[in-house]
């Protein structure tokens, strides 16, 4: 029986990889807040250049999670030092796509950025979820992220 599972990826993983941040971006944009966070956070420029520099990157975890040794989807997570010289993990992106979903892949992923994080001295973790999203609310609450800051915004236009 094929089991979700996750993995470090490979420079070979960088093509399978490119089509799902833009899927997990254009998911996102649609969501309540997303056009911000389209113009805020959204990786900037060519998405495989991105993905190359994350890749090479000491301060970057970019993960795969396959079912049945297929690429489904991934995750990539950075780590910050503050000012105070503690290391903060953020989990940037997580996505699975569609047709994968509900079979352990986001855990996998999770599960792997968790031990990641701590092998890199972190004291934490962080992500964000977009106000309404409550799937990603909740999968983050289940692996113990809760809020820590809620972010308010006024269009002016």
């Amino acid at each position: 029986m094929p089991d979700a599972e996750a993995r470090s990826a490979t420079a070979d993983d960088l093509a399978a990889v490119v089509p799902m941040v833009e899927a997990a971006a254009a998911e996102k944009a649609v969501q309540k807040g997303g056009e911000v966070w389209s113009r805020r956070e959204r990786r900037a420029g060519p998405v495989a250049d991105a993905l190359a520099a994350a890749h090479e990157s000491p301060t970057h975890e970019l993960a795969v999670g396959t079912f049945d040794e297929t690429v489904v989807g991934y995750a990539l997570a950075r780590v910050e030092t503050l000012g105070d010289g503690g290391r903060l993990a953020t989990v940037d992106d997580l996505y699975v796509d569609p047709d994968a979903r509900g079979v352990g892949i986001g855990e996998a992923l999770m599960d792997h950025l968790l031990d990641w994080a701590r092998a890199q001295g972190c004291f934490g973790i962080d992500s964000l979820a977009l106000p309404g999203d409550r799937n990603t609310k909740n999968f983050f609450e289940s692996f113990g992220l809760v809020a820590r800051a809620i972010v308010v915004h006024r269009p002016l236009g």
